[in-house]
């Protein structure tokens, strides 16, 4: 049966979630343009704005978790529709700040708080609940894929008004966005009324909370995956943070930041295409640890060459078609792990260690900046760790496949 044919009674609740996802993800991985702007006009430092990250980073890790069992009980559509909401206030707050306490609660807490509701857990699950098996892990790679484009569209515009008008104009235009989440966020509510599939003799559906996060953690596939995935969160936080600011030292164009993040943008796309595709046919464990190695490659060879504007969109190509790849990858093997009842709660559990490697990329990167004046050995240090995780989830994935779930409903 056609692809198009299977998914037609779902299209709104998928097209909702894409949205939603662009939205959300976009406007935060562009939040990096303002750095510069922003710090010298209010008065703080680097490192007090990249904190102010670093918060949303581990806010959003430890609320995921909550986020997702709370989906269990109320249904996804009221927990999106409150994350639209706080990013919306979140983004009002940085409009509006003159000193650090404003960002750290919009850019930190709130913001943190929306992702969490609105991100690629939540997302994820929503997609994966509303098509059938067959076909789950094309079309999260195609929601990924619809996801990415928030960076082609966020980060040229907020870099436009940010030159043209300053700042303040930039993070409102991200405002007048976010406000589009909320529409987004009802239509992908609608999965709220499909039927969950009836589990199977040693699905974890009909389990408490408490029982579903001791499977999960009791699974070694599991485990190997979610250290992994601490490794991811701090490579990609450090470039969608530090970044902007490593160009301008190098004295190229600031509208190449927002160039490079639209490539990240652009390749995304072909990258959640292909590694959904990939991961309906092969080893996801072992699609991961291939895409660290790979990564960590990418980040050498940038790093230890002059930066020129051809290398810079380049980097960003090959970074973005291994970016948010991970996103189907992660969700196809936790919905084979455990079933799709808990799927956004366990999801958030491995999160949380994407996310405290996401508070060391941005937080880490901007001490080390401030200390040493130079990013060398930040981006050393996240060469390091993504081969030695890319290598450990290669080769635990090829010798011992993920198990399946393994423990009765309680």
């Amino acid at each position: 049966m056609p692809l198009l044919q299977v998914l037609r009674p779902t299209l709104p609740i998928l097209i909702g979630a894409s949205i939603m996802l662009t939205l959300s993800m976009g406007l935060r991985q562009s939040l990096g343009i303002f750095m510069q702007p922003l710090t010298h006009d209010i008065g703080i430092s680097v490192s007090h704005f990249t904190l102010a990250l670093a918060v949303q980073n581990l806010a959003w890790g430890f609320l995921q978790p909550l986020a997702g069992a709370m989906t269990v009980r109320y249904g996804f559509r009221p927990i999106m529709v409150v994350g639209a909401l706080a990013y919306i206030v979140g983004l009002v707050l940085m409009t509006t700040a003159h000193g650090l306490v404003s960002i750290m609660i919009g850019a930190g807490v709130l913001i943190g708080l929306s992702l969490a509701c609105t991100a690629n857990a939540i997302a994820m699950s929503v997609a994966a609940r509303a098509v059938p098996e067959t076909v789950r892990s094309t079309v999260l790679g195609m929601v990924s894929a619809a996801g990415s484009l928030g960076a082609l569209l966020s980060a040229p515009i907020g870099q436009m008004l940010n030159e043209g008008f300053g700042w303040r104009v930039g993070l409102a235009g991200f405002v007048v966005l976010s406000v589009l989440m909320i529409p987004a966020a009802l239509y992908a509510g609608g999965v709220d009324k499909i039927p969950l599939p009836k589990p199977a003799g040693d699905d974890i559906g009909n389990a408490t909370a408490a029982t579903a996060a001791k499977t999960a953690f009791g699974n070694a596939s599991f485990v190997v995956m979610t250290c992994a995935y601490m490794v991811c969160g701090m490579q990609l936080v450090f470039l969608t943070t530090h970044l902007p600011s490593y160009l301008a030292i190098c004295g190229l164009d600031p509208m190449l930041s927002a160039q490079t993040l639209g490539m990240i943008g652009g390749f995304n796309v072909l990258g959640s295409l292909f590694f959904g595709w990939a991961g309906q046919r092969w080893n996801k464990l072992a699609l991961l640890g291939g895409i660290y190695i790979l990564r960590s490659l990418a980040l050498a060879w940038y790093f230890m060459l002059p930066a020129t504007p051809g290398s810079t969109l380049l980097f960003g190509a090959i970074m973005g078609f291994l970016w948010m790849g991970v996103g189907p990858l992660v969700a196809g093997a936790v919905a084979e792990m455990f079933g799709l009842r808990w799927q956004a709660m366990i999801q958030g559990l491995a999160f949380m260690s994407h996310q405290v490697g996401s508070f060391l990329g941005a937080y880490g990167g901007g001490v080390i900046y401030d200390s040493l004046g130079s990013y060398t050995m930040a981006w050393r240090i996240g060469v390091a760790l993504g081969l030695a995780g890319g290598i450990i989830q290669l080769a635990f994935a090829l010798i011992r496949p993920a198990q399946p779930p393994l423990l009765k409903a309680a």
